[in-house]
């Protein structure tokens, strides 16, 4: 008899070998879950059954019509009755919808939509006599005893299935067993040979003793976090300690979400690095759009990233919002947060669409019984008891007294009118040895910046970072900036320098990076913004630091409303109002000044885009999703990937790691009329003459005749 493949190359994975490797998967989520593990495992060993249909191990040897429709779930029900048929309709639910939503799928190929074709279960059935007994062979070699199915039982078995998801698609919620079984099935189709020994890791606390650690410079490690309450809502000066006491409310499983790449994966590196001590096999992971290139240690198994069961996860609340929007996969991430802890910090930084989803998730993750930690060191009142609202009664809220944010005063104001008049203050800071941070509102800015500051000290370190960079060299860049190496120690640039250097960014470096320079020059942002840019000057406390000012240089915000862009004029003229010039800035004063900047706050409604509704819970039909990506649409995102000309080989010949540090995103329209690569992600190519390593990607040269002509003979 032919091998029968789950799977094409490179793995060739044999399908009894799948089936085993998804089973151990299901088994061990559905004992974490409280599930029938015996049900578990029979839907484990159903999903894919129906692969040893001769059309479908054709079709992996690139031997069939493309056009024609064959779903392999569809030829795996027809197994229905070799399992007790009171498991039947659990079975159905973990089987039938695990790659497809049973009804109106983007593709038109769920149960329930090809059912419309008259054809299609002849099709599925195939030579039935000869191919089921293969199958059923499958099944004994595990443990599933059945010596045959007749064609009409088979026909039997999809009508019952047909009947049960036209019946279940109507009822409103989700389903657990698909979740389950999706969850497995993509764990165990990511880690192949390693399924074993990961599921042994997996689904863990962790020890988060090492959070209990007390000194008096951090006000809120003396403060007792054990308490009832379920829910935290936590606002507190950067350096209080606001990282650590999150953590020490925390009982469980622990996701943590913050809005920007480079605070994820520096907060990623330093928990990892706070809990390996006590965690020698810690299961922490990362996950962004550009994730699976960020490792704290050479040998991690970064394919874990995306799946369940992970003892901490630091992520976007993006990432998250799959469960609001009903997007394929839900159910499975339900699964895994549920009854978690999840930390929301600094959820001042979202605005619009981004603030609305946040605070739908903060409804969803409620329902699920999630304990929520929510951190920031700034938030207008106005979103403060909006949140509070939402959360209900069952909150401890923590706050440091006046006396407490005295000790945190650490900066002094001064108000100029361009970045060109703060030359000679730079240099100033230069001749001392100083650190400069400069940061302005858009990569333009940034990018013009970081060419004055290059022509006027070319002898002085200097670094720019913004988002516009090939994502390997981002990487390189932020690593740079933190100066430390992969052990955490320093490495002497920048943040840990000794000698004057100068960094030039965007705001991606105003959130959770833990970095302390002497001087910043700053563009006008919305004040809770700034007071988190702010925290990367003076920001390492000691007893003899405490009393000692730095320096911050606010220039004035322009004058119209498009020079603003991506903020809010007004916003920004308010807040450039409630700064005292040449004043040291109180932090006991900050939250009546953020009062005053944001008199009111347009929430905006995203009800209709969701499948949790506020009074009903979940409200989409039960083995369906949203097919349509909705998220990016709410976003309004329509960025591409773009490479270089001079990166293409590299590009088209590479693995997905490879490609992936090549890219870089950009907005459609901006290489709307360049040529793509059909490879990976089907980059637009762009001209070697609009990026450079220092400046990163320049839009404006992205033009025809700035490619190279060479290229385009090779």
């Amino acid at each position: 008899m032919k091998t029968i493949f789950a799977k094409s190359g490179p793995e060739w994975t044999i399908l009894t070998t799948h089936l085993q490797q998804v089973a151990v998967a299901t088994k061990a989520f559905a004992k974490y879950l409280d599930i029938d593990e015996a049900i578990a495992y029979h839907g484990a060993i159903l999903h894919d059954i129906g692969k040893a249909h001769p059309f479908f191990q054709e079709r992996l040897r690139g031997k069939t019509n493309k056009n024609s429709v064959f779903r392999h779930e569809i030829a795996s029900l027809y197994f229905l009755s070799a399992f007790p048929k009171e498991q039947h309709d659990f079975l159905i639910e973990m089987v039938v919808g695990h790659h497809k939503s049973v009804l109106k799928d983007i593709g038109g190929k769920g149960l329930l939509d090809l059912e419309e074709n008259d054809d299609y279960e002849d099709f599925h059935l195939g030579n039935w006599e000869e191919w089921s007994l293969v199958a059923l062979k499958i099944f004994n070699e595990l443990g599933i005893s059945c010596q045959s199915i007749s064609r009409d039982e088979a026909f039997d078995n999809l009508e019952y299935c047909i009947n049960y998801c036209e019946r279940v698609t109507k009822e409103k919620g989700y389903s657990k067993w698909r979740g389950l079984l999706m969850a497995s099935d993509y764990f165990a189709s990511t880690l192949i040979d390693k399924t074993d020994n990961q599921v042994k890791r997996i689904l863990k606390s962790p020890n988060l003793d090492f959070y209990n650690r007390q000194d008096e410079l951090f006000p809120l490690s003396l403060k007792n976090s054990i308490s009832s309450k379920q829910h935290t809502m936590v606002v507190a000066c950067t350096g209080a300690g606001k990282t650590d006491y999150l953590f020490r409310r925390c009982k469980g499983r622990v996701f943590y979400t913050l809005p920007f790449q480079a605070s994820i994966n520096a907060m990623f590196k330093r928990v990892g690095n706070d809990l390996e001590k006590d965690n020698p096999d810690l299961d922490i992971r990362v996950l962004h759009s550009t994730s699976i290139i960020v490792k704290r240690k050479q040998d991690e198994e970064v394919s874990l990233q995306n799946l369940m069961g992970s003892s901490v996860k630091i992520l976007t609340p993006h990432q998250l919002a799959v469960i609001a929007l009903g997007m394929n996969g839900y159910e499975a991430m339900i699964l895994d947060i549920k009854g978690c802890d999840v930390i929301l910090d600094e959820v001042h930084t979202y605005s619009g669409i981004s603030q609305a989803l946040v605070l739908k998730l903060i409804e969803v993750l409620k329902s699920l019984d999630c304990r929520i930690h929510i951190g920031t060191a700034t938030m207008p009142s106005i979103l403060y008891q909006r949140i509070r609202n939402l959360l209900g009664d069952n909150v401890l809220e923590v706050r440091l007294c006046d006396d407490e944010l005295e000790q945190f005063n650490r900066h002094i104001i001064h108000k100029i009118d361009s970045f060109e008049l703060a030359e000679n203050i730079i240099s100033e800071n230069v001749a001392s040895d100083k650190k400069v941070l400069i940061v302005m509102n858009t990569i333009k800015e940034a990018q013009r910046a970081y060419g004055l500051i290059k022509d006027s000290f070319p002898n002085t370190s200097s670094l720019l970072l913004h988002s516009k960079f090939k994502r390997g060299d981002r990487n390189l860049k932020e690593k740079q900036l933190l100066g430390l190496d992969d052990n955490n120690l320093p490495t002497f640039e920048f943040n840990t320098s000794q000698e004057a250097c100068i960094v030039v960014s965007t705001q991606i470096v105003e959130v959770s990076l833990d970095i302390s320079f002497d001087l910043m020059i700053t563009a006008t942002a919305p004040l809770d913004a700034m007071i988190q840019r702010f925290g990367r000057v003076n920001r390492k406390r000691t007893r003899d630091t405490i009393g000692n000012y730095k320096d911050i240089y606010v220039i004035a915000p322009p004058e119209t409303v498009k020079e603003a862009r991506p903020y809010n004029l007004n916003i920004l003229q308010k807040t450039f109002e409630v700064l005292a010039d040449g004043e040291v800035l109180r932090e006991k004063d900050l939250q009546q000044k953020i009062d005053q900047v944001y008199t009111e706050i347009d929430f905006l409604k995203i009800e209709e885009h969701c499948v949790f509704k506020t009074e009903t819970g979940f409200q989409l039909g039960k083995l369906t999703h949203r097919s349509k990506a909705i998220l990016f649409e709410l976003l309004q995102i329509d960025s591409v990937s773009c490479i270089t000309e001079s990166d293409v080989e590299k590009y088209e010949n590479g693995d997905f790691e490879t490609r992936l540090n090549v890219e870089m995103s950009v907005a459609y329209w901006v290489v709307a009329k360049m040529e793509q690569s059909e490879k990976g992600n089907r980059p637009f190519i762009v001209p070697d003459k609009a990026y450079d390593l220092e400046f990163g990607l320049d839009q404006s040269e992205i033009k025809q005749e700035n490619f190279n002509v060479l290229n385009q003979f090779i």
